[in-house]
């Protein structure tokens, strides 16, 4: 069973790099932002308080994310493993995972600020099925228009210069420092995101020290 935490600031690959890690081991993949969207667009309770704090460009609070990561891993659908992303984002939740599970490694993903800037606000969700494009490296076929139906392309609500700004200083001010709490316990493998997705996905697997096979 492999357990993983895959962390890294917005658009650094994180999802990316934990449907390839799922693929190869056979992993549930948990992503937080997901949940959290799901919510928004399903008009829950919670999706209505998390509107409000991402439009502000605010961190979700604490005690709500943990509710959900509970809430999520209490499933138990996990028999080989899962990859979370999302999630710890600041000291506190990391010492509430680090005492609940038995993390095999915490992968960490760098990536310049400017370059996280470039990726995050060419990013654009379809409004009417949800699926993700990237205007650098995945545009649609036609301007604007999704490839699977035809929906109108549009960015998240919290993909703007000035929500992307605070989101980034919250993750150095209270992400970063949390790996220093993992690192002592010499869980950390850290990848240059800035390599192609193929290359990331190896360096991970050779600091992992996994095959190719898994």
């Amino acid at each position: 069973m492999h357990k993983y935490v895959i962390m890294g600031v917005q658009g650094s690959g994180k999802g990316t790099q934990a449907t390839r890690l799922v693929e190869a081991f056979d992993l549930v993949h948990i992503g937080v932002g997901e949940i959290l969207r799901w919510n928004v667009q399903f008009h829950t309770k919670v999706g209505a308080q998390v509107r409000r704090t991402m439009e502000a460009g605010l961190l979700v609070p604490d005690d709500l994310v943990e509710s959900i990561v509970r809430t999520r891993l209490a499933e138990h659908d996990w028999n080989y493993g899962f990859i979370i992303d999302g999630f710890p984002r600041n000291d506190r939740q990391a010492e509430f995972f680090l005492e609940s599970y038995d993390i095999d490694a915490v992968i960490a993903l760098d990536m310049p600020d400017a370059e996280v800037q470039r990726r995050v606000l060419s990013r654009r969700l379809c409004s009417k099925c949800g699926l993700d494009y990237n205007l650098i490296a995945d545009r649609p076929a036609v301007e604007a228009t999704c490839d699977a139906c035809g929906g109108t392309l549009v960015p998240r609500p919290d993909d703007n210069p000035a929500a992307l700004a605070q989101r980034v200083r919250d993750y150095h001010e209270k992400t970063t420092p949390i790996l220093e709490r993992f690192r002592r316990k010499e869980l950390v493998v850290t990848v240059d995101a800035m390599q192609s997705i193929d290359d990331v996905h190896a360096d991970i697997r050779r600091q992992l020290g996994v095959d190719a096979s898994g």
